[in-house]
């Protein structure tokens, strides 16, 4: 799934198909032609995520009609004949199906679908019975820390290490929706590489594109980022958001920044060879010499281009004789001197 030269793009559908098995097929079409690796959505029953009463988080109230976080989730339920019929249309675009399950009955659903991968929430960071339900099924997991100190996170580490889980992934997150810039706090994601040696990404929150695009120069591995068919439509994520051509716009920078990124070896590259030429220089003569002259400081000159004696052999050519006459300019190669 993840190599050190490929950044895992995960496009976060999430809930933004509003309950709607069209729109979510829209969602992995435009997930697909941004060139995206995988596309995640969310898996849960709303009896067993929250009670009845729970209350909304300020943006879930900001952007949804009145009523109760049940009933909002309740309206973006998607059933198990929907996620089959999502996985299918995954598979037949060659784009990976995924979802983060909320609860013990979605992570059984998500397996009878034949799910990859898990993608864990940063709000079940510190819910160790689904994060051992889910570790014992030997896949690889994703996992979020919004809202975590580095204890809590090392918590979810040893819990899954315990099952000799060893695909594990830690994805850096501010659970705000949009978050600001100043609470993005991206040096935290270094701070996870460090302290738990595993590879890490990043899951982003922010309006645009910039962070995301920072946080895979920094060394992300995968980045997760929430997209939508149009900001102005209604439900909890959609203007935290980004719209299909901006996904794509930051699919192809993250595509660019790593295949920029080399193989850290230095060396002349081939498409420098020609400047390398126009833009290094020679030793020539510095005004007309005569057949016999020894060569000095005083009548040497370095310019361009490099077709003769390279500087860096100035001081073995000091006292050398000429051949033959030169004239001002004249670049000077090893046949000219004895």
């Amino acid at each position: 799934m993840i190599n050190k030269n490929h950044v895992f793009i995960i496009a976060e559908a999430g809930v933004n198909h509003n309950g709607s098995v069209d729109i979510a097929k829209k969602l992995i079409d435009a997930a697909c032609e941004a060139g995206a690796d995988a596309v995640k959505f969310q898996t849960f029953k709303a009896e067993n995520l929250v009670t009845k009463n729970a209350p909304k988080a300020k943006y879930q109230k900001e952007t949804t009609d009145n009523g109760s976080q049940f009933d909002m989730l309740k309206k973006l339920e998607l059933s198990l004949e929907d996620h089959v019929i999502l996985k299918k249309y995954c598979d037949k675009k060659n784009i990976i199906f995924l979802s983060t399950p909320f609860d013990f009955e979605s992570v059984d659903l998500l397996e009878e679908v034949g799910i990859r991968y898990y993608k864990i929430s940063s709000g079940d960071l510190t819910n160790i019975p689904l994060l051992e339900y889910i570790a014992k099924l030997q896949k690889p997991m994703i996992v979020s820390t919004g809202m975590a100190n580095l204890g809590e996170t090392e918590m979810a580490v040893k819990t899954i290490n315990k099952y000799m889980n060893k695909n594990l992934y830690l994805l850096h997150c501010t659970s705000n929706y949009p978050a600001s810039y100043d609470d993005v706090n991206l040096n935290a994601m270094i701070t996870l590489r460090n302290a738990f040696k595993l590879p890490v990404g990043y899951s982003d929150h922010t309006v645009g594109i910039e962070i995301p695009i920072a946080a895979a120069a920094l060394g992300a591995k995968i980045i997760e980022k929430h997209f939508t068919l149009d900001r102005r439509m209604k439900g909890p994520d959609h203007r935290a958001s980004l719209e299909p051509d901006e996904l794509k716009r930051m699919v192809g920078d993250i595509r660019n920044l790593e295949r920029a990124f080399g193989d850290g070896i230095k060396r002349c590259n081939i498409s420098e060879k020609n400047t390398k030429k126009v833009a290094r220089k020679s030793i020539v003569a510095k005004t007309n010499l005569k057949k016999g002259q020894k060569l000095s400081f005083d009548n040497i000159a370095f310019k361009r281009p490099e077709i003769g004696i390279k500087p860096v052999y100035a001081n073995v050519m000091i006292g050398k004789e000429l051949t033959r006459n030169l004239d001002k300019d004249e670049i000077i190669t090893f046949d000219l001197i004895k």
